[in-house]
């Protein structure tokens, strides 16, 4: 049985077929998935089971898995101190007929839905707790320790992409150099968290980052509403204010002001706004 997509390229799981797939899953897990429950994304496919648990589903290509591995979900189970689902277990096997690979891990359900898309473009008005709950897992997290490197965007974090990406979009005389890497989530956007109770999800690209990724991060998700922002750079002040956080701004800016930036974005002003006031603080040292 070929269960392969068309190409040996990135696809697109939100249009391919992946009936397939979804019944090897259930065999391997043992577990009944509830076809009527199946989310899909561009990379990925949740579907809940009938054990009250949830099963998402990866293809990566073979040339996006990291030497350290695949397994992010399951080596961030031993994180303390952080909110999210408990991890069951999991499926791994290689496509049959493509470069590619998938994966389907297994957790508890998630206490809540997400807080919104990747981007959102309304305030969600969450309340003080669930920013404190916020707090205490980032906070958790970058006390810990890893030999995983982070994987944003399924490609690994190095001193050289910090720089490079940082360099093709801002010109000026300011030192790019991280100082301090921590344990980072790597991809902390609004359809990561759950609310009204916090809950941190998809672990796929955890690993060592600069300090200062993940607020960053959340910040740049979160441009299209300013006091949505505002709020992310107040409760992660000391991470802003840090000389690694101010390397993290101008690179989530640089990713939006890049060659791919779209003219309608509504975050390019204030990402504009906000480069141009870090590499002023960098140059003043």
């Amino acid at each position: 049985m070929t269960l392969s997509v068309s190409t040996g390229q990135a696809v697109d799981l939100r249009v391919r077929p992946v009936g397939e797939v979804l019944d090897r899953v259930g065999r391997a897990l043992q577990v009944i998935l509830l076809p009527d429950t199946v989310v899909r994304k561009r990379r990925s496919v949740g579907v809940r089971t009938a054990r009250d648990t949830w099963v998402r589903i990866e293809r990566r290509l073979l040339d996006k898995i990291p030497d350290q591995g695949w397994n992010g979900t399951e080596s961030a189970a031993r994180l303390e101190g952080i909110a999210q689902p408990e991890w069951h277990g999991c499926v791994v096997w290689r496509d049959a007929d493509e470069s590619a690979m998938w994966r389907a891990d297994e957790t508890d359900l998630l206490p809540g839905a997400p807080v919104g898309s990747a981007m959102v473009s309304e305030d969600p008005e969450l309340p003080d707790a669930w920013w404190e709950a916020l707090n205490t897992s980032l906070d958790a997290l970058a006390s810990q320790g890893t030999r995983r490197v982070a994987t944003p965007d399924t490609v690994t974090i190095t001193q050289t992409l910090v720089t490079q990406s940082i360099r093709g979009v801002f010109s000026g005389d300011f030192d790019t150099t991280v100082e301090r890497w921590v344990p980072a989530h790597a991809d902390l956007n609004w359809a990561n968290m759950t609310t009204p109770a916090f809950s941190l999800f998809d672990w796929e690209d955890w690993g060592t980052a600069p300090l200062g990724l993940d607020s960053a991060s959340l910040w740049a998700s979160s441009l299209a509403v300013p006091a949505l922002a505002e709020r992310v750079r107040s409760e992660r002040r000391s991470d802003f204010e840090s000389r690694d956080g101010k390397v993290m701004t101008l690179f989530v800016c640089s990713k939006i002001l890049g060659p791919y930036a779209h003219p309608k974005d509504p975050r390019l002003e204030p990402a504009r706004r906000m480069a141009e006031r870090v590499i002023g603080e960098l140059q003043a040292g």
